[in-house]
Formats: structure tokens, sequence, C-alpha cells
């Protein structure tokens, strides 16, 4: 029987290597895969490229990364800490200001187009959002219909952490509300997907119909408890 379950947090972040580009799922602090990020900064792997709506979620998970210099790019929606009131929050605000760490600001459904394109082996796509504005800056611009349009290119990376609910030895995940946020579409883009789950639960336990990402999209899951808003 194929089973993905990883016996422990070291074995499921295992093998991802300096230079990857890591899709990191949650939306505010809702399905952020912390202890995988947790898991991860104990590797030691470094020159990180991270895919993430925000850029951290507190002190704790990303903005450990960036603390600790191993994120070389951040790319995402919102550049700051989605609680930055907590101490250390702002981790990403004082190393880019600081010139350690580059920055690339995409609108939040052109980075979920972006994702969903790689995801589905689509090519690049042109987009309304961003047209005029210093975003747009050196892609290509075209105007269809009278409006005008930026081309956007698929955004595909090495490795995906996402927060489910359940799981079963499969891979196939249930996310809870929110927490599913980007998590489908970067299992898609990437060749090896990490789940950090609630709960393992048997096969055939999940209705197929409540199944949000199918275990083909999942290479290993992890049952360890998911932080919530």
């Amino acid at each position: 029987m194929l089973n993905k379950v990883m016996p422990s947090l070291p074995a499921a972040v295992a093998g991802i290597g300096d230079g990857a580009t890591l899709l990191i799922g949650g939306f505010g602090p809702s399905g952020v895969p912390t202890d995988l990020l947790r898991a991860l900064l104990d590797t030691g792997a470094r020159e990180l490229t991270i895919v993430n709506n925000n850029a951290g979620n507190g002190e704790a998970g990303l903005s450990e990364l960036i603390r600790a210099g191993r994120v070389r790019k951040m790319i995402c929606s919102f550049a700051r800490s989605s609680n930055p009131r907590k101490p250390n929050a702002e981790a990403f605000g004082e190393w880019y200001r600081a010139g350690k760490i580059a920055l690339e600001v995409v609108p939040q459904g052109t980075l979920a187009e972006r994702l969903r394109a790689a995801g589905a082996g689509v090519g690049p796509f042109y987009t309304p959002t961003a047209y005029g504005t210093r975003l747009a800056e050196g892609k290509e611009a075209r105007e269809f219909g009278g409006r005008g349009y930026v081309l956007e290119h698929p955004l595909h990376g090495d490795v995906a952490f996402v927060c489910a609910h359940r799981a079963d030895a499969h891979g196939n995940l249930v996310y809870r509300y929110a927490s599913r946020n980007f998590g489908p579409v970067m299992c898609m883009a990437v060749r090896l997907a990490v789940a950090q789950v609630d709960e393992v639960v048997l096969l055939g336990s999940l209705p197929p119909e409540h199944v949000m990402t199918p275990g083909i999209f999942v290479q290993r899951v992890v049952e360890v408890r998911c932080d919530r808003a």
C-alpha cells in the first residue's frame, strides 16, 4: 500500500536543499504550516525563495527563517506580517530595509492565478491587474478591446508546505474553513507537496466529495496540530 505518512517533522522536510523555491500556504494566521517551517529551520537550508500571501505571521515560522538569514527572496501580496503587534513580527521589514532580502510584490488574485497556471500546465496569461502601475514595469503589456493587460507567467515551486485538517495515508486532504486558501493550487504547482495535518484518518473514511486536494498532488503527510486564528 502506498503510505505517504511521515513518522516525524524532520522526516517530512528531509532533502529540501539550499536555493529551493518554497510555496507556503496560509492567509493571515489561518492555515499556516508553522511546524513544518520550524522543522525546515533546523535543517539549515538557506538561499530560499519563499512564496506566501504575507511576509510572515508574527514571530514564528517564516519570520524565524528570515531572521536566521535563510530567505533570499520573498514573493508575496502583502509585504508585512499579518500580526505586526507581536514582538519580532516585522522581521521581513527590517531585513528588506537593510537590503538583505529581495522582494517581488504580486497582486493577490494574480498570485493565485500564477500558481493555478503552473499546476494546470498553462502558459503565460494576460490580466488587467496592475496595468499602468509600477508592478507592471518591465512586463509585456497589450490592449484587448480597448483595455490594457499585463502578461504574467506561471509560478512554479520546488516544495509546498500546506496545513490541512485531515488526510489519509494516500495524501488526500480535507481543509478546515479558511485554512484551505492557497493549499490546493500550491500542491499542484510543485514537485514535492508536504501537508501538516491535525489528523490522519483511515483510508476510505474521507467522503470523496469532501476531498479538496487529491492525493496525487501530495507526496508527504505529517500529523501535528495546525496553528489557527
